[in-house]
């Protein structure tokens, strides 16, 4: 199992230690060739874009292999394990399609979360899956063959179990979270997990403790390294299972080299059988075997001088500052008769619209009220607020007839003389009856003046910019409503679960694409 990752500035991304196989055999790094003499055969990457120049067929143009394997060590290491013939052909009928829109030359792309042969001995699809998918899970899990103790770790490192309800800890783990788990490329952004969102994002019903793990030094107790999960249900073309989402795997800067990464996934994964679920879910900013879609992170100005003087939205050329305050302008009351913040009273119309319009998707969660209360209800006596949620209310019928939600991640702003913090508000889940009219008639309207009304009302609680990825139905208004590409790509996998791919909301070119919606309604933090 593995881990949601995000980048505080341009979307969600991994900066994370590439994890291990359990040896010291460490792989070259993807594209970085060996120097030759004129005895040595041509590297591997040279024998592809040769063999695949002179196929007929091909689903990826030649020039584009060295960038593919470049990016996506996990690849290029399980090619150069087969024959040259079989990895010419796994190249030619790989639907490359999602995974060359989640490429940039980042540095985070750069680096393998996972090598390849740590991957292979883990029950996720492979990159040359093809045909009739099998759809179910890959592995039957036996629960006697079970380890009932965790793995050995390094001398000097212990495994421990983290208690929320103890503010000491949490605060360390607010502290490792906040130093060493995400920044920026240019180190100018670094996500800021407060201690409410630390227990939103754990606490949900169902919640175990024995899935919130830690890595402790054994002289200093210090808490160095850590992964957490928590249950839920989820669908996968109206297969209800129950999953564990993997969320804030992160190792100490120092220790990166120790390569703790898939140790820590490994005993995620035990504790989670244990517990009789043998399935998960997470996100990730790089390709890994194998993505069932990916999506692009779009942004939404609020305060565009602002983003701009902590060089998070650059200048477009011929434009000016004032230029673009005003394009990025919005009113302060929103447009929405009867739209007004979520209630208790409001939780059974909700679930019940939820339900429906996210169960139109692929993958969708399977919520109980109770989840919908925890996820989307703002409850003064839980502290401070995470999430933010509003309901349309007929005022003649007084039947919900929409919802929308956001929630709340801040980053710090490192080295700022001006500016300490970005806060950032990021699209949740939302719905609306128009969905279910003949045809969608008006239901691109409806969501273009809700989600606008949802920025309205994020700028009017002084956030400063407005994330959401291509998922759900989001391509039908993000360009209207003037959300900008960003450069980070979110690929979502299923741990121990193969299903065909479903669509990521974005097109061959990576930008939005209406006729892509429909496939992934899971919205992991």
């Amino acid at each position: 199992m593995a881990d949601p990752q995000e980048d505080s500035s341009k979307g969600k991304a991994p900066e994370q230690e590439p994890a291990d196989n359990n040896n010291n055999d460490v792989p070259n790094p993807a594209g970085a060739e060996k120097p030759t003499d004129d005895k040595e055969k041509p590297s591997l990457k040279d024998q592809l874009v040769g063999k695949l120049s002179s196929g007929a067929q091909k689903t990826i143009p030649p020039q584009m292999v060295d960038t593919l394997l470049r990016m996506n060590p996990a690849l290029a290491n399980e090619l150069a394990g087969m024959p040259k013939d079989k990895a010419v052909e796994v190249l030619r009928n790989m639907d490359v399609a999602d995974l060359l829109t989640g490429m940039s030359l980042g540095k985070k792309n750069q680096k393998d979360m996972a090598s390849y042969k740590f991957w292979q001995t883990q029950p996720v699809p492979r990159f040359d899956d093809q045909g009739d998918i099998a759809e179910g899970p890959i592995k039957v899990i036996r629960p006697e063959e079970v380890p009932k103790e965790p793995s050995a770790l390094i001398e000097g490192f212990e495994w421990v179990t983290l208690d929320l309800n103890d503010d000491k800890e949490v605060a360390e783990l607010y502290d490792l979270l906040s130093n060493h788990y995400v920044e920026d490329d240019n180190a100018m952004f670094r996500f800021n997990y407060s201690r409410a969102f630390l227990n939103w994002a754990l606490t949900s019903p169902g919640w175990k403790k024995e899935w919130h793990v830690g890595v402790r030094a054994s002289k200093s107790g210090k808490l160095v390294a850590s992964i957490c999960g928590v249950p839920t249900d989820i669908r996968v073309r109206d297969q209800k299972m129950k999953v564990v989402e993997i969320n804030f795997l992160c190792v100490h800067k120092k220790l990166r080299s120790k390569r703790l990464a898939p140790v820590l996934i490994k005993e995620i994964t035990r504790r989670s059988y244990l517990q009789g679920i043998y399935q998960a879910i997470y996100t990730v900013g790089i390709v890994l075997p194998k993505p069932v879609t990916s999506c692009r992170y779009y942004h939404r100005p609020l305060d565009w001088l602002k983003l701009y003087e902590v060089g998070f939205s650059p200048l477009p050329a011929g434009s000016t500052k004032a230029r673009q305050i005003t394009r990025n302008h919005l009113p302060n009351s929103t447009a929405t008769p009867g739209l007004r913040q979520m209630k208790e009273k409001d939780l059974g119309a909700v679930f019940d619209l939820l339900e429906r319009y996210l169960g139109r998707f692929n993958i969708n969660p399977a919520f109980t009220k109770e989840e919908i209360d925890h996820w989307l209800l703002h409850r003064a006596e839980r502290g401070e607020q995470v999430v933010w949620s509003y309901v349309v209310e007929d005022p003649h019928t007084k039947k919900i007839t929409d919802f929308v939600s956001f929630y709340s991640l801040e980053s710090s702003v490192i080295n700022n003389p001006k500016h300490k913090e970005v806060r950032a508000a990021y699209l949740y889940y939302y719905a609306t009856e128009s969905a279910f009219t003949e045809k969608e008639k008006g239901l691109k309207e409806r969501l273009h003046l809700l989600i606008n009304d949802a920025l309205i009302e994020a700028k009017n609680a002084r956030f400063d910019v407005f994330n959401a990825l291509t998922l759900q139905d989001n391509p039908l208004f993000l360009e209207q409503l003037k959300f900008g590409a960003g450069d980070g790509q979110l690929h979502y996998y299923l741990f121990n679960y193969r299903t065909a791919p479903v669509p990521g909301g974005v097109n061959d070119k990576n930008l939005p694409d209406v006729k892509k919606r429909g496939g992934m309604g899971v919205v992991l933090l």
